[in-house]
């Protein structure tokens, strides 16, 4: 019995190890860029919503204190807010200004670990 052999136009289609570990290797850096895009992504959305939660604990408290039409007195004020379920340290830290007529007021909203999540600002006249 003859040796078999190939007919000389015919070629073996298909591909070698080395294409298809490149093409694997690929894969794998797309995948895991991907991975990578969707944590950042998740951290991203999180972050959004400790801060509007934050902003509007800071402007209830601001607008409380423009409600009770008290001129507030230098120096600072802890307080607590409950937002989303969840509860955000603050402070209220009231400044004097040039004008002894207006004081600024800011609130600064922290996170769970005291973190500040954001700084809001306002001044507020003597009634």
């Amino acid at each position: 019995m003859k040796g078999r052999t190939r007919p000389a136009g015919r070629r073996h289609r298909g591909f070698t190890l080395l294409e298809v570990l490149v093409a694997l290797a690929i894969v794998a850096i797309a995948l895991g860029a991907g991975l990578r895009a969707a944590g950042v992504l998740t951290d991203n959305a999180a972050r959004l919503a400790d801060v509007v939660a934050a902003q509007w604990c800071a402007e209830n408290e601001l607008t409380a204190l423009r409600i009770s039409r008290v001129f507030p007195g230098v120096g600072e004020a802890d307080f607590s807010c409950e937002q989303l379920g969840r509860s955000y340290p603050g402070q209220l830290v009231t400044r004097p200004t040039p004008n002894p007529n207006f004081r600024r007021v800011d609130a600064v909203v922290k996170d769970s670990e005291g973190r500040p999540l954001l700084t809001l600002s306002t001044v507020l006249p003597r009634p």
